[in-house]
């Protein structure tokens, strides 16, 4: 199964509760504000996320997202 991670740069306040807690250190807080005054979070390394959502659970502004792909499948006649 294939997932989409999507992280609410404008929701998210960088208190780095996700970056602490994700196992494969995917996350890092950006040098860039956001449109509220915080640095958010970014995926500095993406290709090591394992999409166990542990920092969409620890995360207290639901600032990130994890859906499942859904492959759509070709019909043959």
């Amino acid at each position: 199964m294939a997932y989409k991670y999507f992280i609410d740069c404008d929701r998210c306040k960088g208190c780095g509760l996700c970056v602490n807690v994700c196992p494969k250190n995917v996350l890092e807080i950006s040098d860039e504000v956001n449109t509220k005054g915080y640095f958010p979070i970014y995926q500095a390394r993406p290709e090591d996320c394992v999409s166990c959502a542990t920092c969409y659970r620890m995360c207290p502004d639901v600032a990130i997202a994890i859906t499942e792909i859904v492959e759509e499948m070709s019909q043959q006649k």
